[in-house]
């Protein structure tokens, strides 16, 4: 969606970048620098959540931006950013990118719908911890990943979380987690190996997350 008479100045502007796994990106509270583009591996999004507790907001693979969620008055970040596995990003300072939207119009118009995609998702999440049943919501987030990063070759979805990163995604415990997917487990509906997650019987989760608490 950029000018093509402007990429020569993004990839001078650019710098490729490169974590290991479980090393942060950026954290909460952080300066705003600048926006982050994946070129390979994933990214977990999450914030502080009461006390001692972590919210993964969303997860960021291959062809995904983050860091935007600092851009506006405030110059913190209101999130971290965390490496699931092996990454490689590529980063545009603040300054630059700015002036990337500004004489790039349809690029604008398609962050802003971006934006706008997001805050849905983020407010239906939020409804979602205040109405779903608890294990709708794991139900719906085992079904979000499946979606996202799709499934490989051995039908396991394509992301191996450990269960504290999903009970954080899910706004529930470890141990609540632990308990439902052994329920799961049993009745079918999923299979796990270790971290790997094999979703069984989709309609059935789909109908659980249908639930209210």
């Amino acid at each position: 969606m950029c000018m093509p008479e402007w990429l020569p100045a993004i990839a001078a502007h650019r710098r490729n970048m490169q974590y290991k796994k479980g090393e942060q990106v950026f954290k909460e509270g952080d300066p705003v620098s600048g926006i982050y583009y994946v070129y390979r591996g994933s990214v977990k999004i999450h914030k502080h959540w009461g006390e001692e507790k972590e919210l993964i907001v969303r997860f960021a693979r291959q062809g995904d931006i983050f860091g935007h969620r600092g851009f506006g008055t405030d110059s913190l970040y209101p999130i971290s950013a965390t490496a699931l596995e092996s990454l490689e990003v590529c980063y545009i300072d603040q300054d630059f990118f700015y002036a990337t939207l500004r004489t790039n119009t349809e690029l604008l118009f398609e962050l802003m719908l971006f934006y706008a995609q997001e805050l849905q998702e983020s407010e239906k999440n939020m409804r979602d911890l205040a109405h779903m049943s608890v294990k709708g919501r794991l139900a719906s987030v085992l079904l979000k990943l499946k979606e996202k990063f799709g499934v490989n070759e051995k039908g396991f979805v394509a992301i191996r979380l450990s269960r504290q990163d999903i009970a954080a995604f899910a706004g529930t415990t470890y141990e609540t987690v632990f308990r439902l997917m052994t329920t799961f487990s049993q009745e079918n509906i999923v299979s796990v190996s270790g971290k790997d997650i094999s979703i069984l019987n989709d309609e059935k989760l789909m109908q659980f997350a249908k639930e209210r608490s």
